[in-house]
C-alpha cells in the first residue's frame, strides 16, 4: 500500500491515443514530452454521499481517464493546453498560482493538484512545466472527471519535480487540495484513482485510508449510462449544502445525547463516540430529529449559538444563503447507505447463488434513498433508472454527486445486448441531443487500474 504509483515503459506503436497526444504536444510546444501521466475516472457501485461523513464506499476505477503529456521547462511557468478545443490554454507563473473558486474552469482543477503537492513537499520553486491534457471521462457526469484531473496534476507535479510519494499520500493530499476550488468532498474519488487495481472493485475506508479488494460476482456486467444533464459541483451549492446539513445533524444528535458537540463534524465520528450500531443510529435519528425542515432560528436555539456563530463556524462559503435544513432525511440516508455498503461487500465475499439479485436489490434501495431522502437525483436520472430496470438490469442507481450525470446498472451477462439496445431506443434515440452524445454516454465497464506514469521505450 505504501508503494508509489508505477512507472511503466510503453511502446507507442500499439497505442493510438498516446501517439496522438505525443503529436499534439509536439505541435503545441515544438518538443517531445518527457513523460505521460494517467489518472482514471471511477464509478461508485454503492455508498453515495457518505465518504465525507466518515463512512466506507465501494467504487471501482473505469477505463476512461485523464492523460497528460508533460515536459519540464526552465521558464518558471506552468503552460496548460487541452486536446479538446472548448478548454482554453492557460499559463501561470510557478510562484503565482491562484485558484478562482467562483469560476471553476478546467485549468483551476489542474492547478489544485499542482499547488497541493507543491505545498505538501514544500517545493520552492516548483519546476516549470508544459502539459497537454486529454480526457475520455465525460465532464460533469458523476464519473469523477474533475478529481481525476486533480489527481493527474498531482502525479505530474510529483514526477516533474523528481520526488516520490506513496499512493496513499497522493490520494490524501489530492483529496484535501480539491477543496481549493470549493468542493468539500470526502476522498473517495482520489483514493480509488490512486489505489485501484485492474479486475477488482475496492472497499475504501478512511481515517486511516485503506483499500480492500472486493471481487464482483461472475456473470454480472456493469453498464454506465449518462442522463446527459451536467452538474458542476463547484458551480452550485447543492453538494456543499448536503455536507452542511450532515454537519448540523451531527451536532444536533450529539447535543441530544449530552456530548460535547462543538468539535464533532461527521455523522461517522458521532457513531464512534456513541459506540452504537448503524441500526441504533437510525433509531436515534427517528427519536431526536423531526422530518420537517429546520429553520436557522431553530438550529441556533437548539445548539445555543448565535446566527453569526452558525454562519462562521458551521455554514460553508456558498451555503450562507440557506434558510431551511433537512436534517432528518440526510442523516437517515447516510446511516442507511453506510449499512448497504457493508451488506454489499458481505454478499460479494460470501458469493451466494443469489448474489446478483441481492446486490441489485441493494443498488435499487440506494437509488430510492438518494432520490427521496438525500434529494440528489433529478427527473432524467429517475427516468433512466426506470428504463434500465425495465431493460433487464437487476439493479440501477445514480452514481456520483447526482443532480445529473450517470447511472450504473448491474446487468446479467446474457442480457447485455438487449439491455443496451432497449436503453438506446427508449432514452437516447427520442432526443436529438442525447442521441448525438450516445456513443460516449452508454458503455459497459470493468474494473480498471490506478494512476500511473508512462515513459516511452
Amino acid at each position: 500500500m505504501a508503494a508509489a504509483p508505477p512507472k511503466i515503459k510503453v511502446s507507442f506503436g500499439g497505442n493510438d491515443r498516446l501517439q496522438k497526444l505525443k503529436e499534439a504536444f509536439r505541435g503545441k510546444y515544438g518538443q517531445t514530452p518527457l513523460f505521460f501521466a494517467r489518472a482514471p475516472g471511477r464509478v461508485n457501485l454503492i455508498g453515495e454521499h457518505i465518504d465525507y461523513c466518515g463512512y466506507a464506499v465501494l467504487p471501482m476505477a473505469i477505463e476512461q481517464n485523464i492523460l497528460a503529456a508533460v515536459s519540464v521547462s526552465d521558464l518558471s511557468s506552468i503552460q496548460l493546453a487541452n486536446t479538446d478545443p472548448k478548454y482554453k490554454d492557460f499559463t501561470v507563473s510557478v510562484d503565482g498560482i491562484s485558484i478562482d473558486r467562483d469560476n471553476p474552469q478546467w485549468h483551476y482543477y489542474f492547478l489544485c493538484g499542482v499547488r497541493g503537492i507543491g505545498e505538501h513537499l514544500s517545493l520552492s520553486p516548483l519546476a516549470g512545466m508544459r502539459c497537454v491534457v486529454d480526457g475520455t471521462i465525460p465532464a460533469s457526469s458523476g464519473l469523477s472527471s474533475s478529481s481525476a484531473l486533480v489527481c493527474c496534476a498531482g502525479l505530474v507535479t510529483m514526477e516533474a519535480n523528481q520526488t516520490s510519494l506513496s499512493k496513499v499520500t497522493l490520494a490524501e493530499t489530492c483529496a484535501k487540495c480539491e477543496r481549493y476550488i470549493g468542493t468539500e468532498g470526502g476522498g473517495m474519488d482520489q483514493s480509488i484513482s490512486f489505489l485501484a487495481e485492474e479486475g477488482t472493485a475496492k472497499l475504501i475506508e478512511f481515517n486511516p485510508l485503506r483499500a480492500t479488494d472486493v471481487k464482483l460476482p461472475d456473470g454480472a456486467v456493469f453498464v454506465i449510462a449518462n442522463c446527459c444533464v451536467e452538474m458542476n459541483k463547484a458551480a452550485s451549492s447543492h453538494f456543499n449544502m448536503r455536507v452542511v446539513e450532515c454537519r448540523i445533524a451531527t451536532k444536533m444528535l450529539a447535543k441530544a445525547r449530552g456530548l460535547d458537540w462543538s468539535g464533532l463534524l461527521k455523522l461517522g465520528d458521532l457513531q464512534k463516540e456513541l459506540r452504537l450500531s448503524l441500526e441504533q443510529m437510525l433509531e436515534l435519528v427517528e427519536e431526536v430529529l423531526h422530518p420537517e425542515p429546520y429553520s436557522r432560528d431553530e438550529i441556533c436555539r437548539s445548539l445555543g449559538i448565535s446566527a453569526q456563530q452558525l454562519r462562521e463556524d458551521v455554514l460553508s462559503a456558498n451555503t450562507q444563503h440557506a434558510t431551511d435544513f433537512k436534517l432528518y432525511q440526510r442523516a437517515r440516508h447516510v446511516y442507511g447507505e453506510a449499512a448497504r455498503v457493508l451488506q454489499f461487500k458481505a454478499v460479494c465475499d460470501s458469493s451466494p447463488v443469489t448474489a446478483v439479485a441481492q446486490l441489485g436489490d441493494l443498488m435499487n434501495q440506494s437509488h430510492a434513498s438518494c432520490r427521496d431522502l438525500y434529494e440528489c437525483s433529478c427527473s432524467e436520472l429517475d427516468q433512466l433508472v426506470d428504463i434500465c430496470l425495465q431493460a433487464g438490469a437487476v439493479g440501477s442507481r445514480l452514481t456520483g454527486a447526482g443532480w445529473g450525470g450517470c447511472t450504473v446498472s448491474m446487468v446479467p451477462g446474457e442480457r447485455i445486448d438487449s439491455f443496451l439496445q432497449t436503453v438506446r431506443e427508449r432514452y437516447y434515440a427520442p432526443d436529438a441531443r442525447r442521441s448525438a452524445l450516445e456513443e460516449q454516454s452508454l458503455f459497459v465497464t470493468r474494473p480498471g487500474g490506478g494512476a500511473a506514469i508512462f515513459i516511452e521505450e
